[in-house]
């Protein structure tokens, strides 16, 4: 998507911290379980890890509300299908 509003920011760009504060709130938004007595959250931080090294998580930067959220690649194209529909409509 390269409409001026929203980039993709390279994971490896962020600070350390930053990247698992985003990832944290994406396992939120997404409601997995980190009540488990396994991993919890520092489990799911790893397992998100590995699927933006493997490209199967992307984040995107909005740049009118400077927000920056972690999207699949699903969320990712079917956000931009919303959008090219808002702008034909």
């Amino acid at each position: 998507m390269s409409d001026g509003r929203f980039v993709e920011v390279p994971y490896r760009m962020l600070p350390g911290d930053t990247l698992d504060a985003l990832l944290e709130g994406f396992v939120t938004r997404q409601g997995y379980d980190t009540t488990d007595t396994g991993a919890g959250m520092p489990g799911w931080v790893r397992e998100l890890k590995r699927q933006l090294e493997r490209g199967e998580l992307i984040i995107a930067h909005d740049l009118q509300t400077e927000t920056t959220e972690v999207m699949t690649l699903a969320q990712w194209r079917a956000f931009g299908r919303e959008l090219a529909d808002d702008e034909e409509g």
